[in-house]
């Protein structure tokens, strides 16, 4: 799929979505200068579409007591399809892991990990992705201060 089949309106719908998922479409078509029928209609056809693939709550990590954001590096002692998938079905299953993606460069995936605090994180290492036999090497960036974070994509 690509936005070549979304009109201006669309976009205006899916700015205002992204700004805030819990607009009533009443709200959002004040915004957009619709009525709201064919705003719903719009959003219901996105959703089917799956130009939007779901609503979600963002928390703060500070208030869940997770406080610590780290991006974790992960580089497999070998790199192969049944590797690769025994991975990602581990790491899908970490609660701590909140992102994971393939990437291309000197490691092969990199982990959004939230704890508490360094020694808990230490120990996630340790006792978590430590017990991963395919994992070859870590490297731990520690988030000092968050400047921007964007949840959506800019359209």
């Amino acid at each position: 799929m690509n936005t070549s089949t979304l009109d201006e309106m669309d976009l205006k719908i899916l700015r205002c979505l992204q700004d805030d998922a819990k607009m009533t479409t009443r709200e959002i078509a004040a915004k957009v200068n619709l009525s709201t029928t064919p705003v719903f209609e719009r959003i219901r056809r996105l959703e089917n579409e799956g130009y939007i693939k779901k609503y979600t709550a963002v928390l703060d990590p500070d208030k869940m007591g997770r406080g610590l954001m780290v991006f974790c590096s992960v580089k497999l002692k070998q790199m192969n399809r049944d590797i690769a998938k025994d991975f990602v079905s581990v790491i899908r299953n970490i609660p701590e892991v909140s992102a994971c993606y393939n990437v291309a460069g000197e490691f092969d995936y990199i982990l959004t990990i939230y704890a508490p605090d360094m020694k808990y994180y230490n120990d996630f290492i340790i006792n978590v992705l430590g017990t991963v036999e395919s994992i070859g090497s870590i490297l731990s960036t520690f988030v000092m201060k968050e400047i921007k974070q964007g949840y959506g994509i800019y359209v």
